[in-house]
């Protein structure tokens, strides 16, 4: 059995250090059936009963009696690896059902007032570019407080201001004049 090792060497004033670690692999794939190495497995099957500590061979034969595989759940340091028998096509897409769910775009909320300051207005805008850029959705709301209400056309200007200096990174998908909010998604 060889294992890789990725190895750094360490200069500290007159004593030099090798140091040395496994090189280990960031996506690891599943064990599925013959790909199991260990020689026993603590075997569940589909209803999850558990069968105790079995020959991995007879896991495997056990899971193909019901038409599914034996995937290897968890490794464990003090004995044998939990193994299921599931369906690992099925286990591969949920996997990558919730792949995609975490990695859904969401939506940055950027809260202005009429009367926001120059570096203020720029530092809300190069926020929400960045924002953008990365492929999420980005709100602008602007905030009215007591005789403000009065000057309603300054928050829409700046509402509008705001889309003129976002129109390369991001387009409208909708603009409320009367709840004074625009979102915009990513170009």
């Amino acid at each position: 059995m060889s294992i890789a090792l990725k190895c750094v060497l360490l200069g500290l004033s007159d004593v030099i250090v090798l140091e040395c670690s496994p090189i280990t692999n960031k996506k690891q794939k599943s064990l599925v059936n013959r790909n199991i190495k260990s020689p026993q497995v603590l075997f569940i099957d589909h209803a999850g009963e558990n069968h105790g500590v079995i020959d991995t061979q007879d896991a495997i034969k056990l899971a193909k009696a019901q038409n599914l595989d034996l995937v290897v759940v968890s490794q464990r340091k003090d004995g044998a690896p939990v193994a299921k028998a599931m369906d690992h096509g099925k286990l591969q897409y949920q996997k990558s059902k919730r792949q995609k769910q975490t990695s859904r775009p969401s939506v940055k909320e950027v809260k202005f007032r009429p009367n926001i300051g120059e570096s203020d207005y720029l530092l809300r805008v190069k926020r929400a570019t960045t924002w953008l850029d990365k492929g999420d959705s980005v709100k602008f709301l602007v905030r009215l407080r007591g005789r403000e209400h009065q000057h309603r056309d300054r928050a829409t200007d700046l509402l509008r201001r705001v889309i003129d200096d976002l129109d390369n990174a991001g387009k409208v998908q909708s603009f409320d004049r009367r709840a004074l909010t625009v979102l915009l998604s990513p170009a």
